[in-house]
């Protein structure tokens, strides 16, 4: 048993805090749980199939530019990339600023490695999930839903499974890890420019109101607004920093993998602590396999179900191996990670000290509008997800409630509460969705397989409820005969 696990024991104990209470049953779940089924079950995915997200990475940006199908109908649904960019709102958020600097304080520079690892291992993963999302996917008003709960219910004929999925991404998206994004907003806040935290909390709970009473559309136009402006700037920033700094990246990467392999114990102290934290934030930010993407990759308007896995897949080398790592590079080559500070601070006070006392203020506004679009990101895959358990305005009414409440809730709170819980429910959510997408994966395969011989004819690919010989569940594509 770990020292920390001792010491959350002792305190349980004594006095049964909140915070030793999480400590402990996330210690006992990524200590033992979740890192290796989270890497056992990307290594399968990429070997299964041949390494996909190598294999066709040039056509995951081919494909991005697709314009949106419209339907018999006359209803024009989103494209890849609105797509893209709502599970982009959710990936690209405090995890890149906050969430990395807060795995380099405790895990040390190893950590980023690992986060590396488990991206390109998660994109196999994130792949086969986002692929089943769109064959299983469902018509609703706005155009399509989908998820995991509807490939558990469609795919596997396991409804309760589907529910108990649907209950824990809603609390852990649109509760827990939405006072995650307004916690990190509220304390960047705070250090740029004094704000009270109250303050900051209800100006945050009036805007996400305003956005997610609109509908999934406003969702989808706010983001593909949002996201790459935020990301241009703060990659050109990160760019900037490495240009100045260039002398320092030979010795910076040397220390990234001596720390990832305990060759030279750092911070957190070796090779345990920088693995975990770096799988742990890791998973946080891309949240590759972890069952939430697949619900915005549903939405897509799409000829075929294995675009959609593509596109997603790129979403995850977008966040963890150029935003991550950009976060990671400038706190590194300022050697801030040593000063104690951990969250939004530690990356406000590494840019500072490379450019100067406006970088806090900086910071505080990228972080401002990267967790703000993950908000209303987050919000989405809440409500999707209640309308495939019952569809009720009332029960939506309430949610929608609840989540201005945990906006507001998250910004006032301790930063180690919201992370603890965060860091719970999102590994409860990825080991029942990776349980689900190992019994469904040969659907993505074959899938996969149905592309690839339409790509070598030289066709844009078209896929049918009956294109994959067998195939039950299916709603949201057309047969063969009634395409005629």
């Amino acid at each position: 048993m770990s020292k920390r696990c001792y010491k959350n024991i002792t305190a349980i104990h004594r006095g049964g805090n909140r915070v030793a209470i999480l400590n402990f049953l996330n210690d006992l779940m990524w200590s033992y749980i979740l890192i290796v089924v989270l890497i056992g079950a990307g290594l399968f995915f990429s070997i299964r199939s041949k390494f996909v997200q190598l294999s066709y990475f040039g056509e995951m940006f081919r494909i991005l530019g697709d314009k949106a199908m419209v339907s018999t109908d006359g209803q024009k649904g989103l494209s890849s990339f609105q797509a893209f960019t709502i599970s982009a709102a959710s990936r690209v958020g405090t995890g890149n600023i906050a969430g990395v600097a807060t795995a380099i304080a405790a895990g040390g520079p190893g950590a980023v490695f690992w986060m590396w690892v488990i991206a390109f291992l998660g994109a196999g993963s994130s792949f086969v999930e986002s692929t089943l999302a769109q064959i299983y996917k469902v018509k609703d008003r706005d155009g399509f839903r989908g998820g995991p709960a509807y490939y558990m219910e469609k795919g596997l004929n396991m409804r309760w499974m589907g529910i108990l999925f649907a209950v824990i991404i809603t609390f852990c998206f649109g509760l827990v890890f939405n006072s995650v994004q307004s916690n990190t907003i509220s304390l960047a806040f705070v250090e740029a420019f004094g704000m009270s935290r109250v303050v900051v909390g209800i100006i945050l709970a009036i805007l996400t109101a305003i956005v997610i009473f609109g509908g999934v559309k406003r969702i989808a136009h706010v983001t593909q607004i949002i996201v790459p402006i935020m990301a241009v700037i703060y990659l050109a920033i990160a760019l900037y920093v490495v240009i100045i700094n260039f002398t320092l990246i030979p010795s910076l990467f040397v220390m990234i993998f001596e720390n990832a392999f305990g060759i030279q114990e750092m911070v957190g102290g070796g090779m345990g602590a920088a693995l975990m934290m770096g799988i742990k934030r890791g998973l946080f930010s891309n949240e590759a396999g972890m069952g939430s993407a697949p619900n915005a990759a549903a939405t897509a308007s799409v000829s075929h179900p294995v675009k959609q896995g593509l596109i997603q897949t790129l979403g995850v080398f977008v966040d963890t191996i150029l935003i991550c790592s950009a976060t990671a590079f400038m706190i590194l080559l300022s050697n801030d990670f040593l000063s104690g500070e951990t969250g939004i601070q530690l990356t406000q006070t590494a840019l500072s000290s490379h450019l100067g006392e406006w970088a806090t203020i900086f910071v505080a506004v990228a972080i401002f509008l990267f967790a703000y679009s993950s908000v209303i990101g987050n919000y989405y895959y809440g409500e999707t997800n209640i309308e495939f358990i019952k569809e009720s305005y009332p029960a939506l009414l309430i949610y929608r409630l609840a989540v201005i409440g945990m906006v507001l809730f998250g910004a006032l709170v301790d930063l180690e509460v919201v992370w603890g819980m965060a860091d719970l429910f999102m590994g409860i959510m990825a080991l029942i969705n990776i349980a689900a997408i190992v019994l469904l994966g040969n659907i993505a395969f074959k899938a996969l397989t149905d592309y690839k011989k339409q790509r070598k004819q030289g066709k844009d690919p078209v896929f049918y409820s009956d294109s994959i010989p067998g195939l039950k569940g299916v709603e949201g594509w057309e047969s063969r005969k009634q395409s005629k």
